[in-house]
């Protein structure tokens, strides 16, 4: 089984609803499920992209943003999304990006150049993997790289003209 990042544009009044009925659920349903069209599986792109800038020693803020991106909030309130119903557990649990803070994140991925972070990749297929921590990536992982990082820019601007927060979690 593997682990692939997810993310979920919510509002802030769905979270209020899902906090209520985890509250008066025995064993603390959130009664989860947002719509699909406002849920992205990254797989695990964004982790090796964060991999390879750390690697070659890409400037910190580029790193804490990508970071940011799929971590969410420290200190934002959604322990009631720690059940196995929305996420198998083997990570920490569901972190929020509350409407602002998206909107800030939205600033900060439209700030990332994906092909000046990318220029040092190698060319050889094996090597680029590598360098990305992709153990067994079939073919040149630059492709995938840049489609996940702009699926991850066009989910998060969505979310924050739609003044959505943002849930993120492995599962």
């Amino acid at each position: 089984m593997a682990l692939t990042q997810q993310f979920a544009r919510v509002t802030p009044r769905y979270l209020a609803q899902c906090r209520a009925a985890a509250a008066m659920s025995s064993d603390g349903n959130p009664d989860w499920d947002p719509p699909e069209e406002d849920t992205v599986d990254l797989d695990w792109a964004i982790w090796g992209l964060i991999w390879f800038c750390q690697r070659m020693q890409i400037e910190e803020q580029c790193i804490r943003n990508l970071q940011r991106s799929i971590s969410g909030d420290s200190g934002d309130d959604v322990e009631f999304l720690d059940h196995p119903e929305v996420y198998d557990g083997f990570d920490a649990a569901p972190a929020l990006l509350a409407p602002a803070a998206v909107a800030e994140v939205v600033r900060d991925l439209a700030s990332l150049d994906i092909d000046d972070m990318l220029s040092h990749l190698p060319t050889d297929s094996f090597a680029a993997a590598e360098a990305c921590d992709f153990r067994g990536f079939n073919g040149h992982p630059r492709t995938y790289l840049v489609e996940h990082f702009a699926l991850l820019q066009s989910f998060y601007r969505v979310a924050s003209q739609r003044g959505l927060a943002v849930v993120a979690w492995l599962d």
